[in-house]
């Protein structure tokens, strides 16, 4: 991690650091246009391997997380299933600051304002390591998929 990021950590970081949980912290030059793929690339990684973090809300008014790899479209009827709900939606991109602290780009499902029911898509379970946002835009965290799942408080499911 350079001298940089050491100073300037974020809510993710702190939260893992306070957790005891093993990370890695890799910094791109952000572009607002930027996908997650292209992301993937600047990084080096294997775009399976890079996960982003959707937010949605349920029929019954509830808030979820969702984590799945970037080049993937969450599937909104697995989603409702896995949360027991009858339907689910996105949010929009507005009510993410409000809801999360994160803006989008930066959203990670460890250390939101509130902690939603989570779940990571069960491929992220084939790797030693995965990669997510390190709740900035231009920064990300590598770490275990169990270590995630114990920071975020979540489970894997089918949900691609």
């Amino acid at each position: 991690m350079d001298g940089e990021l050491l100073k300037n950590k974020t809510n993710v970081m702190r939260v893992l650091d306070t957790g005891k949980i093993a990370y890695a912290s890799h910094a791109y030059e952000p572009d607002a246009t930027m996908s997650g793929e292209q992301i993937a690339a600047l990084l080096g990684e294997d775009p399976d391997r890079v996960f982003k973090t959707l937010v949605t809300q349920g029929k019954s008014g509830r808030h979820y997380v969702f984590v799945v790899p970037v080049g993937a479209e969450l599937n909104l009827k697995k989603a409702a299933k896995a949360a027991g709900e009858k339907a689910i939606g996105m949010i929009r991109q507005k009510e993410l600051l409000p809801l999360t602290g994160y803006v989008h780009g930066g959203c990670s499902p460890i250390g939101m304002k509130k902690q939603f029911p989570t779940f990571i898509h069960e491929t992220a379970q084939r790797y030693e390591k995965m990669f997510v946002s390190a709740g900035k835009v231009g920064l990300q965290i590598e770490l275990a998929p169990k270590d995630l799942a114990a920071a975020a408080g979540c489970g894997f499911a089918d949900i691609i």
